[in-house]
């Protein structure tokens, strides 16, 4: 049974009242990791287990990065801080490309694949859908 939106309120809700600092909650088709710290409270990371649908390995390949959720694109930590990732910026398969806020809560989006940043398809503190393109990487192995 996956977890609803309700579920992860509720999962944020006990760590915001726990003196825990990191918490991880995995089912057969989600997985979630929270840890407290940093200038938010908390911190949430949200992907789904089992296969990715990373592009094919191929130099040169285009990849496209996808919004894992529905809120608001931020492509840097804070107001004037440098961007996560520019035009020209190599990416390893965990560096954080953006942030995605939802309900005052931001979420890391990894890039997902070992390769260069060669478009940012959204304007910073724009809407963006679940599955939007966000960054087009070309691949380097």
């Amino acid at each position: 049974m996956p977890l609803s939106d309700d579920d992860v309120r509720e999962i944020l809700r006990l760590i915001d009242d726990s003196d825990d600092e990191e918490l991880r909650v995995e089912t057969g088709r989600f997985s979630l990791y929270v840890r407290r710290g940093g200038r938010e409270s908390t911190s949430v990371a949200a992907e789904p287990d089992g296969p990715t649908t990373a592009a094919p390995s191929v130099d040169g390949a285009l990849h496209t990065v996808e919004s894992p959720l529905l809120g608001t694109f931020y492509r840097a930590e804070a107001p004037g801080a440098a961007p996560f990732v520019d035009v020209g910026t190599l990416v390893e398969p965990h560096t954080v490309v953006c942030l995605i806020e939802v309900m005052k809560m931001m979420n890391s989006v990894p890039a997902g694949v070992v390769g260069t940043v060669v478009e940012v398809c959204v304007e910073n503190a724009q809407l963006v859908e679940h599955g939007a393109p966000l960054f087009q990487v070309r691949l380097d192995r």
